[in-house]
């Protein structure tokens, strides 16, 4: 993958931008959201979405279907009436990875206290976003930190609940949490727009193998080890091509790599 400079990488980035659209958006985790029309559906489905989207795409699709299917398609009404003492067997066969069924219960049973603690999950995470911050990393540490602790108050903190939030302050990249950042506050045919509170220019791409493989190959990124500082590296590195919506370009770096196709 030879490029001969800056302004024939950007070409090539914004060429793949414009050509992934909702009608190339399957297979990805980013359709469940798009099912639903009301705000707290939709804000609820992103983040269960987001939480599962590690391992085999079609695993974690198979998995979020099963998982709505037992909401029966109304994840904030559900979310509402949850009750982890009636409702966690609901969840006994459904398991992902490290996550176990009494994980996902306990998931909605915290799901649950925010929502009745706060208007949306966005107030809920907007309590420690401050416009001085350079990016995410701050607010993502305090909402981690506060998802695990209310985890502590429902049960012990199993290895899969600590997986679901880890945090930046430990050096991890927090891919799935910056996928749902970048689904709730960027706006265009894909992402969903909905908090507009937080500039574009904050977000932090959310780095996995296939990401860091293109970066890598496009020298976006100088490191090896995929982290928090890989993921502020090529982020950077993008801001060259968009400063104010350096993320844009991940869905289609991400789906080159998954889909093995040609830069």
């Amino acid at each position: 993958m030879k490029l001969k400079n800056r302004t024939e990488l950007k070409n090539k980035l914004e060429y793949h931008y414009r050509k992934f659209d909702r009608s190339t958006l399957s297979p990805d985790p980013l359709e469940f959201p798009h099912k639903f029309t009301n705000y707290f559906d939709i804000e609820i489905a992103a983040l269960l979405a987001s939480v599962f989207a590690y391992g085999n795409v079609s695993q974690i699709n198979s998995s979020l279907d099963k998982i709505f299917s037992v909401t029966e398609w109304k994840p904030y009404d559900f979310v509402l009436d949850f009750s982890l003492k009636k409702q966690s067997k609901l969840f006994a066969q459904i398991k992902h990875r490290f996550y176990t069924s009494n994980d996902i219960a306990v998931l909605f049973a915290a799901l649950n206290r925010i929502y009745q603690s706060n208007d949306s999950l966005k107030k809920f995470f907007l309590m420690y976003y401050f416009d001085k911050d350079e990016n995410l990393k701050e607010a993502i540490s305090f909402f981690s930190e506060n998802m695990n602790g209310i985890f502590k108050h429902i049960s012990d903190l199993s290895h899969g609940l600590k997986f679901m939030f880890p945090n930046p302050k430990t050096g991890s990249a927090c891919k799935r949490m910056n996928l749902f950042l970048r689904w709730m506050v960027r706006k265009d045919s894909l992402d969903l727009g909905l908090w507009n509170e937080i500039p574009k220019s904050k977000l932090l791409i959310p780095v996995d193998t296939h990401v860091a493989r293109i970066c890598k190959e496009l020298k976006l990124t100088r490191l090896n080890n995929i982290s928090w500082k890989m993921a502020e590296e090529i982020t950077e590195s993008l801001k060259h091509f968009d400063s104010n919506d350096p993320v844009k370009y991940d869905f289609a770096i991400c789906h080159i790599g998954m889909r093995k196709m040609e830069l």
